[in-house]
């Protein structure tokens, strides 16, 4: 399964052409940081990314925005508030990760609702009113993201008796298009588990077979599993990546033929040179049949070192992950969280974070990617 691709893409003196569309001192919020990234079809996409007081994490003041563009990437709107921060009452909102499910035309919005504690001190329970307790939100919208309903996962996400908080991994899940679970909705989550000598973090998903209206949990898979990252493989089993929270210098993979519910755990893939890091993984055509070349077209974007993150880079895989190699350097400098999706229009959108200061968007043609 392993090998180390082409040679690595050259590094450019600067980063693609890009729009910004968030600036640390301008617009609703201090800082921003966590990029989430949806293609609505037709053109409009929805970017999603924290709003922060001082770009710390949570429980330091922070809630959700978004923008929209009505032309693939190229124009953006102005911001909208997606979760608005309750000072008065000190609740926060982060994380954000997008779904749409085709068949509804629904909209969904996983984050985290925290309120006196975050990741590291947060306590067990399912209780959303406890000011210890970091819980998990789904937002449904049927209007494209105008208007939202919310509701609270946290029982499902992180039953007490086995996981003392977990959080979703922002981003973009997946719907599955092929195979028996066709038409599941996949959500990516961390979380810290109870141990017999303390914790260990773990990746699973959150699962919906009814277009959001119920949400189950599958079973854990790992260790050192921290925020992950799924997609789709040509013959409806999904592959699952993951930073490692060792920090070790690579990614972990598992795969599951359940559509999420059980995962094979591979371990650590050399392939994926990482510093500990949010990253994504997506299809190129998520709509390909199996037994279409297409279909088995995967992209990935993350910083690409193993100690800085630093050298923002998408890879291409031709094989259903087998292989990767390098398709181009978008950032050379910086490089925090990142987002990649397929656009539907012959091009791609990369969404990226440099360091709470900016927040960027690239729409790079499907042309301009080595084929091989």
């Amino acid at each position: 399964m392993i090998s180390l691709g082409s040679s690595p893409a050259p590094v450019p003196e600067r980063s693609v052409p890009h729009t910004v569309l968030a600036r640390a001192g301008e617009g609703p919020w201090p800082r921003y940081r966590i990029v989430a990234l949806i293609s609505l079809g037709q053109g409009q996409l929805l970017a999603a990314f924290d709003g922060r007081d001082t770009g710390q994490d949570v429980p330091d003041p922070t809630g959700l925005v978004q923008r929209r563009s009505l032309d693939g990437g190229r124009t953006w709107g102005p911001f909208e508030v997606l979760r608005e921060a309750d000072r008065e009452r000190g609740q926060w909102y982060c994380d954000p990760s997008y779904l749409h499910d085709p068949v509804s035309g629904r909209l969904i919005v996983f984050h985290t609702h925290a309120k006196d504690r975050g990741v590291w001190d947060a306590v067990a329970g399912v209780d959303d009113a406890d000011r210890d307790v970091m819980g998990s939100v789904v937002g449904i919208s049927e209007d494209a993201g105008h208007s939202w309903q919310f509701r609270s996962v946290t029982a499902v996400a992180a039953p007490p008796e086995q996981i003392r908080t977990a959080f979703p991994t922002s981003g973009a899940g997946i719907v599955l298009r092929r195979g028996p679970h066709a038409g599941r909705m996949l959500q990516p989550y961390c979380g810290w588990f109870t141990a017999p000598d303390g914790e260990v973090v773990r990746s699973f998903v959150l699962f919906s077979d009814d277009h959001g209206e119920t949400w189950r949990r599958g079973a854990p898979v790992g260790e050192d599993m921290d925020e992950t990252t799924v997609v789709e493989l040509s013959d409806g089993r999904v592959l699952l990546n993951s930073r490692d929270h060792a920090r070790g210098g690579h990614r972990r993979i598992a795969v599951s033929a359940d559509g999420g519910e059980s995962w094979e755990d591979r371990g650590i893939d050399p392939q994926f040179v990482d510093p500990g890091n949010n990253a994504q993984l997506a299809a190129l055509h998520p709509e390909a049949p199996a037994g279409d070349p297409g279909a088995q077209q995967l992209l990935f974007t993350g910083a690409r070192d193993r100690f800085a993150r630093v050298r923002g880079t998408l890879s291409v895989s031709h094989d259903d992950g087998e292989h990767w190699h390098e398709a181009l350097v978008f950032e050379p400098g910086p490089l925090d969280y990142s987002v990649v999706q397929a656009l539907g229009d012959g091009a791609i959108g990369v969404l990226w974070e440099v360091e709470a200061r900016e927040i960027r968007f690239a729409r790079i043609e499907e042309a301009e990617l080595p084929t091989a």
